[in-house]
């Protein structure tokens, strides 16, 4: 069975504060081990000077152990409070997944 890595990247509002990011990955990083499935979540600012990150200024990857996995954690409750979290800081969003 394919592993699964499902990322994305954000633009963060202007009055988005640095405490207001670390708390929005702080609750991605802690779906790990409440969400079945879900192996890892790696996140952080864009770093790099080659300047094709279009405004987005933060990225995320998760890796989910299937396919299953991945469908079962989007509805899942607790990304819901996530989402509700962190959705109202962010101008724009792209999300995109494959599998490995």
């Amino acid at each position: 069975m394919a592993q699964v890595k499902h990322f994305g990247v954000f633009e963060f509002q202007p009055q988005v504060t640095e405490q207001d990011i670390d708390e929005c990955f702080g609750a991605l990083k802690g779906m790990v081990g409440k969400i079945p499935g879900l192996e890892e979540v790696l996140c952080g600012p864009y770093e790099s000077g080659e300047g094709l990150n279009d405004g987005y200024t933060h990225g995320f990857v998760m890796t989910f152990e299937s396919s299953e996995a991945r469908d079962a954690y989007l509805p899942h409750p607790d990304h819901e409070v996530v989402k509700t979290l962190i959705l109202p800081r962010l101008a724009r969003i792209v999300v995109f997944d494959f599998s490995v």
